[in-house]
């Protein structure tokens, strides 16, 4: 669970929501992210140290420039766990209206 909160907080920042939105199709460089959102290089690499600490974004240094992309299989295990809250609400939905009758 403490990873998860972890993911939830770094998904906080409407920032970073943003940076992840657009990095989510392909790996970008630093210099896309930061020409594309009109963000400054300090702004970026702060941003990005908490997406990568919490293991949702990938980051590889390639010459002078750092790229970073979506960590597809953590994201994939963070819906998973969303989906399961959402079956699980709705099993206990379910239960309440039955328990009603």
């Amino acid at each position: 669970m403490k990873d998860y909160a972890e993911i939830f907080k770094a998904l906080s920042d409407e920032g970073r929501l943003k940076i992840l939105k657009f990095i989510s199709g392909c790996e970008r460089c630093a210099c896309e992210v930061q020409e594309q959102l009109d963000l400054t290089q300090p702004t970026i690499s702060h941003h990005m140290k908490i997406l990568t600490q919490a293991g949702i974004v990938n980051c590889e240094k390639k010459g002078r420039w750092m790229h970073y992309s979506v960590n597809k299989e953590k994201m994939l295990e963070v819906s998973e766990f969303i989906q399961s809250v959402v079956v699980c609400s709705d099993d206990t939905i379910i239960n309440n209206f039955k328990e009603c009758d």
